[in-house]
């Protein structure tokens, strides 16, 4: 039996495009939230839609074009490989739906600019992942900064280093072409955790170079394949926060091994260790002024596992109550945006100067019950 939900709210009708890799968690996430119901699932390969479909008891397999001309589903979600985020976003938008889409919003700005317009004209909501800034981990982060454990962020420093995901994924080369590179496969989860605990960024500055020109799959089912890198693989940013905070970022596929910190948040009182933004859990550890070590602290909100699609489960809350959403288009334009910016900027020896901000958006309420997202 489904869990109950608040008076007033009642499930929305849920379509997932895309059944690959990722899919799993949102299926899941129709079980978690009872505010989701996912009624149909699609895939260019109508053999893995239906798969997935009979896996995860989702009612209608179906084509693309099929699911976005379903007059039942309210919220498309949006799993495709990042260089057909826009088409489909757009497709849905226009067919009336509501959109949430994971990251990134699209691979360019004029791109993701037409898909914040198009929503708005239309009455209807864009969401973007990564939700992870919603989970237990990011959210207890959140409460510290706002409760002034470290006193007024001065700084922070994000490092996402490996290298490559071409020994383990199944189909990689994507993330060598537009769209991919560290910075857009993996800069979102650590811009957005920034945004959500610091605010928006005014300017980027960056630096950024090609080490490897081709890779080598090591995975199946393409063992052997060579793929052209297009796309930078080692990205390094310095951030100038609106609020004044200054951030450093490094996003690397070109790091065999570092011993380096996810987050760190500086503040005028202390220090904060934030946790993967990748994940929903901890630990946090801060240490403040004056203290002989680190503090591990208890987490404040639930959601500490892994719960990708509650940032769907929320604007699907938010589409009914009227309040704006946490994982809104325009952060995750915003975001999109940067990641360009840090690129630019390298590109032309010169300071980014953002055009485009954000709210930061609202902190999930203490106490929570269950599975709920609104009081």
């Amino acid at each position: 039996m489904r869990p109950s939900l608040p008076e007033g709210i009642r499930p929305m009708k849920v379509g997932i495009v895309g059944c690959g890799n990722i899919s799993g968690i949102y299926f899941k996430a129709g079980k978690t939230f009872p505010i989701l119901d996912i009624v149909a699932c699609a895939d260019l390969d109508m053999g893995r839609a239906q798969a997935k479909a009979q896996e995860h008891g989702v009612p209608r397999a179906c084509t693309p074009e099929a699911l976005l001309g379903d007059p039942e589903v309210e919220i498309v979600v949006n799993l495709t490989t990042p260089n057909a985020h826009y088409d489909v976003c757009l497709a849905a938008l226009e067919a009336g739906k509501h959109v949430y889409v994971e990251k990134p919003l699209s691979i360019t700005r004029e791109q993701g600019q037409r898909l914040v317009q198009v929503a708005a004209q239309r009455g209807l909501r864009v969401g973007g992942a990564p939700d992870t800034f919603l989970g237990g981990g990011l959210q207890t982060c959140r409460k510290l900064i706002d409760d002034g454990w470290i006193g007024e962020p001065v700084g922070a420093t994000a490092f996402m280093t490996c290298h490559g995901h071409e020994s383990w994924h199944p189909d990689p080369e994507f993330y060598y072409k537009v769209g991919g590179g560290p910075m857009f496969d993996m800069g979102p989860y650590y811009l957005t955790a920034l945004v959500a605990l610091i605010g928006p960024i005014q300017s980027v500055t960056g630096a950024t170079r090609i080490t490897f020109p081709e890779r080598t799959i090591t995975s199946a089912p393409r063992y052997g394949t060579r793929i052209r890198v297009e796309v930078p693989t080692h990205v390094a940013g310095i951030m100038h926060f609106a609020g004044g905070a200054i951030g450093t970022i490094l996003t690397s596929f070109d790091v065999w091994h570092a011993n380096l910190p996810r987050i760190e948040i500086y503040g005028t009182e202390g220090t904060l260790d934030v946790p993967d933004p990748n994940g929903f859990g901890g630990p946090v550890r801060v240490r403040r002024a004056g203290a002989s070590e680190w503090s591990v602290m208890p987490l404040t909100h639930g959601f500490a596992e892994n719960t990708r699609g509650i940032g769907v489960a929320d604007m699907a809350y938010a589409i009914q109550s009227g309040r704006p959403h946490r994982a809104s288009g325009d952060m995750a334009y915003h975001v999109l945006e940067a990641m360009h910016g840090f690129h630019d900027a390298s590109d032309s020896g010169t300071l980014y100067r953002m055009y485009s901000t954000c709210q930061r958006p609202a902190p999930l309420p203490l106490g929570l019950p269950g599975d709920a997202l609104d009081v």
